[in-house]
C-alpha cells in the first residue's frame, strides 16, 4: 500500500521507485487501513485485496511489507493477521535449523 511520504522508514527519503507503478495510489489510502480485522473490516480487507490482485507490483510491495516489518494495513494482498502468521512461521522455522555438526 502506497502512502505518500511512507519511503523506506526514514526521515526525509523518497517512496521506493515500486510504489509509482502501484494501483493503490489511485485508491483511498483508508481503503487499505481497515479498523480490525473481524465484521465489516473484512468486507474492507477484501476490497483492499481486490486492487493489490491486479496491482503489477504486489509481488515486490508484499515483499518490502515483510522485509520492513510493516505492521498495519493491507500491503501486497496480506492483512495485518496474515503477515504476522508469516513472520511467526519463519521465526519458528529459524529457530530449528540446527548449525552444521
Amino acid at each position: 500500500m502506497w502512502r505518500r511520504g511512507a519511503g523506506d522508514g526514514g526521515p526525509g527519503r523518497s517512496a521506493p521507485a515500486w510504489q509509482h507503478r502501484s494501483l493503490c495510489r489511485f485508491e483511498d489510502p483508508e481503503l487499505f487501513f481497515p479498523i480490525g480485522e473481524a465484521g465489516p473490516a473484512l468486507g474492507q480487507i477484501a476490497e483492499a485485496k481486490a486492487v493489490c490482485g491486479q496491482c503489477p507490483v504486489i509481488r515486490t510491495c508484499r515483499a518490502w511489507a515483510l522485509d520492513h516489518r510493516e505492521e498495519t494495513g493491507v500491503w501486497g494482498g496480506l492483512s495485518e493477521h496474515e503477515r504476522r502468521t508469516i513472520r511467526q512461521r519463519e521465526a519458528r522455522a529459524a529457530r530449528h535449523v540446527r548449525a552444521p555438526l
